[in-house]
């Protein structure tokens, strides 16, 4: 087998790799040969067929398996004592379309190899870690809105008359065509108007209803109706109003507290503050991230591949053309040249990638099963009743299985070169972290 250089440029690299007609008859007899202990043939015992016949029944279909398992060996042997990693799958074609059997088998190899990525001290890295403490006023806000979420309601005065957002308690009875059907009907329920719990315009006719009074409430079941016999019908609800019931909003107090789970309002509070600044330190940590990879793109130059950068600005402007024509929900357009902002755009994304994965490979930084399976479980939330189906589909998609893996290991490797780099707290305001993540999302656009 030979194995001959044809380019060298950057880092392109091509190969042409001849497997001798001879190696590949070697490579044939030696899969029969495997192969013979357990082939029958009339006339011959098991395992006692002769060579020679086994070649003449079985030979053709074994050539071309033979054939591929010696380029791809050839291909391995190279890779090991080269010491390259290819960018992307290495493209391979054979050069002899003429061949027959009997002759030489000429292949060409071509790649682009991950080049070699230079050492960063990590040490001269200069961060500055923003942190907001949650103020009183931040905590009463959060309060007052789960005070609102917790709300009661109360009888309104004699007399008065339904507003949005009011609670009513009537019975009622739906008919169709003069006929009740089932479901149609409730006593003593209690309906907010403006939740929009029942059909389309039904509470809409319900804002001015009195205690006491009774109200015909007319609407149609929509097309895509669940009861297919009620869908598209109109029908007649035959109201009583009971009680009309305005809003009111829980007490902050003990009692608040208990009904979401504290001991009291003092334990809130501290829980409200905790959850807080653990958001403040999220987004904040964005900022940093951001801030991170600046300084490592300033520090750190080398050659990337070239289809490694095509393919990164191709992926980033067919995504902005989509989200500029958000009507379009297939692949079903013309190409989308990328610009010269999307390719410098490329070139970061690649340069920062191979660096990223080349310091969390010195630092032998792993995604533990562990961490991958409270991934895939947080994906599954985005589709309840058909959890066991998402697990399946990622287990058989080693495609998805990265995508989920990506992030965690980039994260992780971040966390590693914060710990060594020069960190300095900065104390802020919430008003300023908001600032802060605003330019950079418009760094971004």
């Amino acid at each position: 087998m030979q194995v001959t250089e044809t380019l060298n440029e950057g880092l392109k690299r091509g190969y042409a790799i001849t497997v001798t007609a001879a190696e590949l008859d070697a490579k044939v007899n030696e899969k029969l040969a495997e192969a013979q202990p357990e082939i029958e043939v009339k006339g011959f015992r098991k395992g006692k067929v002769p060579m020679a016949l086994l070649k003449k029944q079985y030979g053709q279909r074994v050539l071309g398996e033979a054939m591929q398992e010696a380029i791809d060996t050839a291909m391995s042997d190279h890779f090991e004592q080269s010491g390259d990693r290819p960018a992307a799958q290495p493209q391979v074609k054979m050069t002899n379309e003429d061949w027959k059997e009997g002759d030489d088998v000429n292949v060409e190899m071509t790649y682009e190899k991950l080049p070699e990525i230079p050492a960063v001290d990590l040490s001269v890295v200069k961060l500055e870690k923003l942190v907001v403490k949650a103020d009183d006023a931040q905590i009463t806000e959060t309060l007052e809105s789960l005070a609102k979420n917790a709300q009661d309601f109360e009888a309104r005065e004699e007399g008065a008359a339904a507003e949005n957002g009011d609670q009513i308690v009537f019975d009622f009875l739906g008919k169709v065509d003069g006929e009740a059907f089932d479901g149609g009907a409730a006593e003593d329920y209690p309906l907010v108007l403006g939740s929009n719990s029942f059909i389309p315009g039904f509470e809409d006719q319900l804002i001015g209803a009195k205690a006491g009074e009774e109200k015909d409430v007319t609407v149609t079941f929509p097309e895509e109706y669940g009861a297919a016999h009620l869908a598209g019908k109109e029908a007649v609800f035959e109201c009583k109003i009971k009680e009309v019931k305005a809003p009111k909003a829980a007490e902050i107090d003990d009692e608040l507290a208990k009904k979401y789970g504290s001991e009291d309002l003092e334990t809130l509070k501290g829980q409200i503050r905790e959850r807080l600044e653990a958001d403040f330190a999220s987004t904040a940590r964005q900022v940093t991230k951001r801030k991170l990879l600046d300084a490592l793109d300033a520090i750190v130059s080398f050659e990337l591949p070239t289809s490694l950068v095509e393919a990164e600005a191709a992926q980033i402007a067919h995504q902005l053309w989509h989200e500029e024509n958000p009507e379009v929900h297939d692949h079903n357009h013309g190409s989308i040249e990328p610009t010269e902002e999307h390719n410098k755009l490329a070139e970061r994304r690649v340069r920062l990638g191979l660096l990223l994965a080349e310091i969390g490979n010195q630092a032998e930084i792993e995604v533990t099963d562990q961490e991958m399976t409270q991934a895939v479980m947080m994906q599954a939330r985005q589709y309840p009743g058909q959890e066991r189906q998402f697990f399946e589909f990622i287990q058989k998609n080693p495609q998805m299985q990265q995508q989920l893996r990506a992030p965690i290991f980039e994260d992780k490797v971040v966390d590693h070169i914060v710990a060594q780099a020069e960190v300095t707290e900065k104390e802020i305001s919430k008003d300023e972290l908001k600032a802060a993540v605003e330019a950079l999302e418009e760094e971004i656009a």
